[in-house]
């Protein structure tokens, strides 16, 4: 990319989103990155975006965090990403909206409103067991087609004005669910304020995150992207949500995106006890609390680069051929922090038609239909999706069966 094309679209915050404290010490930097999500056309003529991707740690409230902020209409107005093409993620949301409405002692009566919706693969679930749903998304086309088919969702990001038109006209909710949306939030308070209007006197908050434990733990540098601004462990969400008069009342290790937490929260006074998990989990990751971890994380960055980077040029050297599988936004950070270009890899198959005919943010690497790999056969595909690779490879055994190899590269590089 040329210099011409990075027009800055960004800010950078010196202060933390949770605590506001000004003492952060910078942990991790990828240098400049293009959006992750932001698939093109070749005939595209705007330039792209690129920003900073620099990780702060906040030495007061310990929460981890992105320096710099791409403002969310950038980011989300027109979004290439939806849960429902991922038949784990159907599965993993229909367990959610089950365990949860049994949980909760959910009817007909109840109302639940996801923000950040997506196409609505939750609220399906719940709809499917007679519970009332709306749906809030910024991104209009997705927002759209989801109503279409019976999911209403409102196309809007979720303001203090949204909440209170919502409350008037749909009343409040039992639940409120954000899911992989939380850590997206840069005015964290703003939202949680927001969502307050809309929750009930004995309501329950529920979001799922990615967890920090796991992205350290196993090496998950790749989560790391700037539409992920936060990236939490409980302690600093305990203390956060105090002081709005909430409180986290429960706590759920889930596997989804390599590792994720759902966080229960209600009113100080909503009637919710709580569980031991908080405190144990509290107390399991007392470390994340220090430098020390990430000082080994940022090591572990550079040596898995230096042994993906030779395995995948030893099989460029002896003549064979690579492909990518899976365009998920994790890819982007992925090819940009090993230097991974069309030198590389070919061409990137995924199964979402939307991101089909386009090429990868910055690297422009082409991204085709997955039926590609039989008519082209690569020597190897390189699962970018490694939280899928299983079904990936069980999807796709017939790629082996005609002399294929996979390759999974996270949290170790792999052939398979």
């Amino acid at each position: 990319m040329n210099k011409a094309e990075k027009e800055p679209a960004y800010f950078a915050r010196n202060d933390c989103r949770l605590c506001g404290s000004h003492s952060l010490t910078r942990i991790i930097s990828f240098g400049e990155t293009p959006l992750a999500n932001s698939y093109r056309l070749l005939s595209d003529k705007n330039p792209e975006v690129f920003a900073p991707l620099i990780v702060n740690f906040c030495n007061d409230c310990k929460l981890v965090q992105l320096r710099d902020v791409v403002p969310p209409d950038i980011l989300f107005k027109h979004y290439l990403y939806v849960s429902g093409t991922s038949l784990a993620f159907v599965e993993h949301f229909a367990n959610y909206a089950k365990n949860v409405t049994g949980r909760f002692s959910l009817s007909s009566k109840s109302l639940v409103i996801d923000i950040g919706s997506n196409d609505g693969v939750l609220l399906s679930q719940f709809k499917k067991l007679g519970v009332r749903i709306l749906g809030i998304d910024p991104a209009k086309n997705i927002a759209e087609d989801a109503t279409k088919r019976g999911i209403q969702t409102i196309a809007d990001f979720l303001t203090a004005e949204t909440a209170q038109k919502i409350a008037s006209e749909h009343g409040k909710a039992r639940v409120i669910t954000a899911n992989n949306v939380f850590a997206h939030t840069d005015d964290v308070a703003g939202f949680v304020e927001s969502m307050k209007i809309l929750l009930a006197e004995n309501g329950v908050f529920i979001f799922e995150v990615q967890y920090l434990k796991d992205l350290i733990e196993k090496n998950l540098f790749d989560i790391i992207y700037h539409e992920h601004l936060c990236y939490y462990h409980l302690s600093p969400l305990v203390s956060f949500f105090k002081l709005l008069g909430l409180s986290v009342f429960d706590v759920e290790r889930v596997g989804t995106h390599g590792g994720s937490i759902r966080v229960f929260v209600g009113w100080n006074n909503g009637g919710h006890e709580q569980h031991p998990r908080v405190d144990k989990l509290l107390i399991e990751e007392e470390i994340l609390n220090t430098l020390a971890p990430y000082k080994t994380f940022a090591k572990r960055i550079a040596e898995n680069r230096v042994k993906v980077l030779a395995l995948l040029n030893g099989i460029k050297k002896s003549g064979k051929r690579i492909a990518g599988y899976g365009a998920p936004a994790k890819a982007t950070t992925f090819c940009y922090a090993l230097g991974i270009g069309r030198s590389t890899l070919d061409y990137i198959v995924d199964d979402a038609p939307m991101k089909q005919g386009r090429v990868m943010p910055g690297t422009h690497i082409p991204i085709k239909s997955p039926s590609f790999l039989y008519e082209d056969k690569p020597d190897y595909c390189l699962i970018l999706a490694w939280n899928f690779a299983d079904s990936i490879m069980q999807n796709h055994a017939r790629f082996k069966k005609q002399g294929g190899k996979f390759i999974v590269p996270m949290p170790e590089p792999r052939i398979l």
